[in-house]
């Protein structure tokens, strides 16, 4: 049986893909090579988009997936590097999770599972570490989001944005769409070091 392997690694800045096919597609995995030798075994229909530094693994429906973080309509979860979180707070600050969430921007974002609304994001409701693996604690975070009208503030909807972060690796992972098994896969993930 041919096992299916997806190694991404950065190579200079430069992301690197290999891919071969299953026998059976029903319960397959792949392996997501990352910076800093970190590996993550997600499931084989998942597909990666984007650079070593700003990475999207699409997990689902995805309108635009080579779009940018703020894409809407793109079930997915992102892998960012140290360039993305030199400008990850908002106003484009260093991000830094006891300061608030992975939030590029200095306006208003779109909602990511409805444009016509704006998210707004708020003070974390969870706060602690969590294993990437063996011996290595990220900082995790659990932020609650509203989709709202642009005009009048209105909530439409809610989601909660989690962040697992390792500051030495300088590794954030951020999921806005409570992406199944993705804690899972990050606590059994493997590390090369």
């Amino acid at each position: 049986m041919m096992k299916r392997t997806i190694t991404l690694a950065a190579v200079a800045g430069a992301a690197l893909l290999v891919a071969q096919l299953p026998a059976s597609a029903s319960s397959s995995t792949a392996e997501l090579r990352l910076r800093g030798g970190l590996t993550l075994r997600i499931p084989d229909s998942w597909w990666v988009s984007g650079t070593a530094d700003q990475l999207r693994v699409v997990t689902g429906a995805c309108a635009r997936p080579k779009g940018g973080y703020f894409q809407p309509k793109c079930k997915s979860f992102w892998v960012m590097g140290p360039k993305a979180l030199k400008s990850g707070g908002e106003g484009f600050r260093r991000y830094d999770p006891t300061q608030g969430p992975y939030y590029p921007a200095s306006d208003v974002a779109p909602c990511a599972t409805n444009p016509k609304y704006g998210q707004v994001i708020g003070k974390a409701i969870a706060v602690g570490y969590r294993n990437i693996g063996v011996a290595h604690k990220a900082h995790y975070r659990v932020w609650p989001g509203r989709c709202v009208t642009y005009s009048g503030g209105e909530q439409k909807s809610t989601f909660k944005q989690r962040e697992w972060y390792l500051p030495q690796s300088k590794i954030l992972i951020i999921d806005q769409w409570a992406t199944p098994g993705l804690a899972t896969i990050l606590k059994n993930a493997t590390w090369d070091n």
